[in-house]
């Protein structure tokens, strides 16, 4: 109803005029907020409808986010128990000719998420796609003058983008800028849309940075104020100040400007959270084809990489948070990088890793370092897979078993009051101290005889326990046994549970199933193949 309209209708009824005024307001009170990144006491969550919300994503093949591939996208993420997923737009099909839009395959999406209850993230394939400019459109590509490519050491172009054109900077601009306008239009109510990532696993693969005329000019010359600061470096030029890393840094400098520029365009227009993806870089150990921090060939040059993820922090200040993309399954080096993008100035969040079944572990790493989400990638049938046709149910399992918590599991981390368990090979028990109380967690099934879990073939036993109270926890797991006591005591010393109570959360309230003792309790509460949450009460004596 419009104002005048309302004002006259309440004028009839005789209601005051400060009542007309709250009426008036009432659609701006009941609002939804959008979507946003909080922070409480180093810990971070993401705001979705005013409550943390938990993305367990399922991230679509690149060649999936066209009308005719999404039925068996929406069956697959019925499948996988995903709440949200991450599927592209395509700068190339979104606009085809300049300044001309076709948003078709982007409200497919949003109407296609919204009637099948998931969140979405979408992804912006513009100017880098995987260090290259595949996505870019055809008149992009076919106007190298206009949209100058890199040029590499000896003369020779490459097909990746300068990031030192202007003209190439205002294009992706203004197509980033149409899109959130587009999307403030159709989902500033509904918020299906929760995060944008801005540009894909951004930088040069082919060069270290771009040697062009104009750009080497310009790397003769002094460094930049903000980057000294940034780096804590004086003054001088590229290679004094940088040395053997001055022309990776050159690249890092404006690649993270140009990306920046871009997503504060889009914010100006729709003030969602946007975020960077990562190449990281991987030692030779775990991938021997590569020669280690080779920059441009084993990983985009420019990219914010493990080495260079604090300078990105500062340099593109418009980038919510910086996510690595994680494709190897060793626990040491995964969890390496959990570490480094956990920061005090950096959610933690893992917009794609493996979809096999050896990195389905990986989401209690995750949970435990208060990670804000968790998406493996390519789950979609799309009859291709650069990951191969092996079947996989780890992923969706865990979501299974975390999806009707998620929001619960959400605010407990965000509270600070989640901790988890991850069996790796050799290791069949782990101590997680929970203050007042202990537990001690056994991997793989108990043996009849009351001897100790022997541990999992394939090291893949997890498990999560959640505060709820000074004596109450929430308590799951996959393959794995969970018996608390007081610190320094064994079990049953001194203290026993005083109820087991397997159960769900049904929106946001706890529906009590069963409760658990005798045999599923005196090893343990025992966690095998069926995703089970029991909610456990302790005494002491």
């Amino acid at each position: 109803m419009r104002f005048s309209c309302l004002f006259r209708f309440c004028f009839r009824l005789g209601l005051p005029t400060a009542a007309i005024l709250v009426l008036s307001a009432l659609p701006q009170a009941f609002a939804v907020d959008a979507p946003k990144i909080v922070q409480k006491d180093g810990r971070y969550a993401l705001m979705v409808e005013g409550r943390p919300y938990l993305i367990l994503g399922g991230q679509i093949h690149n060649s999936s986010a066209w009308p005719n591939e999404l039925p068996q996208v929406w069956q697959s993420m019925a499948a996988l128990h995903a709440n949200t997923m991450e599927a592209p737009v395509y700068w190339e099909q979104m606009e085809p000719q300049p300044g001309h839009f076709d948003f078709t395959n982007v409200d497919q999406l949003v109407d296609g998420a919204r009637a099948h209850d998931l969140h979405l993230i979408l992804l912006w394939f513009g100017t880098w796609k995987n260090g290259n400019m595949h996505y870019v459109p055809a008149w992009v590509k076919a106007d190298s003058k206009r949209f100058p490519r890199v040029i590499r050491p000896d003369g020779e172009p490459i097909d990746v983008l300068s990031p030192l054109s202007r003209n190439t900077l205002e294009a992706d601009k203004a197509a980033f800028a149409s899109l959130m306008r587009h999307l403030k239009q159709i989902d500033s109510e509904k918020h299906t849309v929760l995060m944008i990532q801005v540009e894909n696993e951004s930088g040069n693969i082919g060069s270290v940075r771009d040697n062009s005329v104009d750009a080497n000019r310009e790397f003769a010359g002094p460094v930049p104020a903000d980057l000294l600061a940034a780096a804590h470096k004086q003054p001088g030029t590229w290679r004094q100040v940088f040395g053997g890393e001055a022309d990776e840094i050159f690249q890092t400098y404006h690649q993270a400007k140009y990306i920046n520029e871009v997503a504060a365009a889009g914010k100006a227009e729709f003030a969602i959270p946007l975020y960077i993806n990562v190449w990281v870089n991987y030692p030779p150990p775990l991938a021997p084809q590569l020669q280690q921090d080779m920059p441009g060939i084993d990983y985009p040059s420019g990219g914010a990489w493990q080495k260079n993820v604090g300078l990105w922090r500062t340099l593109a200040p418009s980038i919510d948070v910086i996510g690595p993309d994680l494709y190897s399954d060793d626990s040491g080096f995964y969890n390496s990088v959990l570490d480094t993008y956990r920061r005090p100035d950096n959610p933690l969040w893992i917009p794609e890793t493996g979809r096999d079944d050896s990195y389905g572990k990986f989401l209690f790493h995750a949970l435990g370092d208060g990670a804000i989400g968790f998406s493996p990638f390519g789950v979609d049938k799309d009859g291709w897979n650069i990951l191969g046709d092996q079947p996989f149910k780890s992923h969706s399992y865990n979501f299974a078993l975390i999806g009707p918590m998620s929001r619960e599991i959400a605010e407990l981390e965000f509270e600070g009051k989640l901790k988890t368990a991850v069996e790796e090979p050799g290791q069949t028990a782990q101590e997680l101290d929970l203050g007042g109380w202990q537990a001690t967690v056994a991997y793989g099934f108990p043996q009849a005889d009351g001897r100790r879990a022997p541990g999992t073939k394939d090291a893949h036993g997890v498990a999560l326990v959640a505060q709820l109270g000074p004596d109450e926890f929430l308590v799951t797991g996959i393959d794995a046994s969970i018996n608390f006591h007081l610190p320094g005591k064994l079990p049953w010393a001194h203290s026993e549970i005083i109820s087991a109570e397997q159960g769900v959360y049904e929106n946001g309230v706890w529906k009590p199933l069963r409760l658990w003792n005798g045999d599923e309790n005196d090893r343990g509460l025992c966690f095998y193949e069926k995703p089970e949450v029991v909610r456990v009460r302790l005494g002491r004596f």
